[in-house]
């Protein structure tokens, strides 16, 4: 199953990540508790609008930037879970498939996913 709150969180964290911040940095600027940031950059908590808006303040992003981002993981995800389970990729999926490929299947659980600029692993929860 895929998680929403994992692929937000870790599009939260590459973000923070590619910025050279801290955890500590940006709850402070988004008024959030160090705790709580972590939690949901682990996927462990599901973050509400106002968090996000606040985070995404904080670390000076979009919040349509980020939901785009979280929406190509899911994409990528789904991708994955798809070809792990053998099914025909779905018609709405069909035309990103000229930039995606699947590339190796290990088992149910991980799929690497060749995209133009770099390959992706990903790892059905």
């Amino acid at each position: 199953m895929i998680l929403l709150r994992r692929l937000l969180g870790d599009v939260l964290r590459r973000q923070r990540q590619r910025q050279g911040r801290t955890l500590r940095e940006v709850s402070s600027s988004a008024r959030v508790s160090l705790g709580y940031l972590s939690e949901v950059e682990r996927g462990q908590k599901e973050a509400s609008s106002e968090l996000l808006s606040a985070i995404c303040d904080a670390l000076d992003v979009r919040m349509s930037e980020l939901m785009r981002e979280v929406s190509d993981e899911l994409s990528l995800a789904e991708l994955a879970q798809s070809a792990a389970a053998s099914d025909p990729v779905p018609a709405p999926v069909r035309p990103m498939l000229n930039s995606v490929s699947v590339t190796s299947v290990a088992g149910p659980e991980r799929v690497t996913i060749k995209a133009p600029a770099e390959a992706v692993d990903v790892v059905a929860a």
